[in-house]
């Protein structure tokens, strides 16, 4: 049950992060992965270096696509090269994510666009797109990652906090929809993570002495930590589990001081 030997699984944003730990785990854990990211040099590095590593002791499939999750040229191409080499998908991994740290006042309507495009639209697209071949899985999972800003505010945003809680509702709402094809759908919402997404706050001295402050475990979480979590959720071992937010925050929820 602890285990994703033989699934097949799609990761968006695998390259950096949560989606590149999550992407290793998977491995380790036994999958076939397909991961995207829009660097296409990030991709071939990182595909190079997994392939390297796996192609002899633990042959894998391991394939990274260049894609925009925003565009729906991209979304079809890795829908239809899955179809295609795969004919089915156990696992989706809605990864790939962005943000914009500016006040409600200072957005462009276009900065605000891209936030809600790529974290809650963009899933929500591969999700509707992925159905088919999921509904052809023995246990299909989605994961969506979202963020403790989609629960209450953390400063980083309303755009972004408005798009995570989207993500949330938007795994509740297909979690119900499509329990009758087998299909779990579930959540997992961070706290501040070490990633290129949060590097340029965390380095921040001040913001990060408090960030550490208020959380009971004293300290900003690993994307491996993240990619762990994830991994259960597309386990047998979660087979009961589905249309819930996982938190992962080290304990700040629950500090109300």
């Amino acid at each position: 049950m602890f285990t994703l030997t033989n699934t097949k699984a799609l990761i968006t944003g695998g390259t950096k992060g949560i989606g590149r730990a999550t992407v290793e785990l998977f491995l380790e854990l036994g999958a076939d992965v397909v991961f995207t990211a829009r660097d296409k040099k990030a991709v071939q590095e990182f595909e190079n270096e997994l392939t390297q590593k796996y192609s002899t002791s633990h042959p894998r499939t391991i394939t990274g696509i260049v894609a925009d999750v925003t565009n729906a040229d991209d979304t079809d191409a890795v829908i239809t090269f899955i179809k295609g080499a795969w004919g089915k998908l156990d696992i989706l991994v809605n990864n790939a994510g962005t943000n914009i740290r500016k006040k409600a006042v200072e957005y462009s309507s276009e900065e605000y666009q891209t936030v809600i495009n790529t974290n809650v639209t963009a899933p929500f697209n591969f999700s509707v797109k992925a159905y088919p071949l999921l509904r052809l899985s023995d246990y299909p999972s989605i994961i969506n990652v979202a963020s403790i800003a989609g629960v209450q505010d953390v400063q980083t945003g309303s755009p972004y906090g408005i798009s995570k809680a989207g993500l949330i509702q938007m795994t509740k709402n297909l979690a119900v929809e499509w329990a009758g094809d087998g299909i779990r759908v579930n959540a997992v919402s961070p706290w501040f993570t070490e990633t290129p997404l949060t590097e340029g706050l965390l380095h921040n001295p001040e913001k990060l002495s408090k960030i550490i402050e208020r959380t009971p475990l004293k300290r900003i979480a690993q994307p491996s930590e993240m990619a762990s979590v994830i991994a259960f959720l597309a386990m047998k071992a979660s087979s009961y589990m589905t249309a819930q937010n996982i938190i992962v925050d080290g304990g700040i929820t629950a500090n109300t001081l």
